[in-house]
């Protein structure tokens, strides 16, 4: 399992007055902490947090960096911030979020073929959201299709079925479930998956999300799921996400499991 930071998104209020006031002591604590409960890389978004992106996903990246060569999820519907901040990033990038839209995939696929980086796609288009579970995987066979042609594996891609909070659309983590086990037949090697787990618990009670989350993540992994964007601070959350590896046979097992599993995620 493949977990990616949340932390560090410009939509949380400290991290907004963190960027704002340039609090370098902050957000490099947060990287390190994320980071030392078991993440694998960090997702970086400055959100409504900077009235110059551009700039602002420059410092933090380069923050962050100042902590340690952490992989560095680059989270920004903006192609034009993300061209700037692949450049710096030291270690592998993550570019996230492409969709299935021609235009923003070939041009985002582009670039992560350019820096062999690894690619977020969202299985939806310029028409938005589909409802329908054969409209989700249409959709991620035309990303699968459009990062070949740009120069990248199925395997350097990351699918996201894209949760509706359980409190929105009941249905729709369970749906999600199904379109996670069918993207893994599209294509030899197949593309990875990844959801981003708190999404499927905004609107419920502060005191239930945890429970939800981690619920869902045990669930998702019995149907293949490669990768999680999550609160790696959660430690229940992570002593889930280690239990159901082993459960699914793959993180071998051992009385210590939950320390090795944070630290097998580098």
């Amino acid at each position: 399992m493949f977990i990616i930071g949340e932390k560090i998104n410009g939509m949380f209020l400290p991290v907004a007055a963190a960027i704002r006031s340039k609090d370098e002591k902050f957000i490099r604590g947060l990287a390190a902490s994320q980071m030392a409960a078991g993440a694998s890389a960090l997702d970086v978004n400055v959100g409504p947090a900077s009235d110059d992106p551009k700039s602002a996903m420059k410092w933090l990246i380069e923050t962050i960096q100042k902590e340690g060569d952490f992989r560095i999820s680059i989270d920004t519907s903006s192609i034009e911030v993300m061209e700037s901040a692949v450049s710096i990033c030291k270690n592998r990038p993550i570019l996230n979020s492409a969709t299935a839209s021609a235009d923003k995939l070939s041009r985002l696929a582009a670039l992560a073929a350019n820096y062999k980086a690894e690619l977020i796609a969202l299985t939806m288009d310029e028409k938005g959201i589909p409802s329908s579970d054969e409209k989700k995987l249409e959709l991620a066979a035309a990303i699968v299709a459009g990062a070949e042609n740009a120069g990248l594996s199925p395997s350097d891609v990351y699918i996201d079925p894209v949760l509706l909070p359980v409190a929105v659309s009941q249905p729709s983590p369970r749906a999600a479930l199904e379109v996670i086990a069918q993207i893994k037949l599209l294509s030899d090697p197949a593309p990875k998956t990844i959801v981003g787990l708190s999404n499927v618990s905004q609107g419920a009670s502060k005191s239930y999300r945890s429970l939800i989350n981690r619920t869902y993540l045990a669930m998702a992994i019995s149907r293949g799921l490669d990768a999680a964007i999550c609160d790696s601070l959660d430690g229940e959350l992570m002593a889930a996400a280690a239990a159901s590896e082993i459960l699914a046979d793959k993180f071998i097992y051992c009385e210590s499991f939950v320390d090795s599993f944070k630290k097998n995620r580098k």
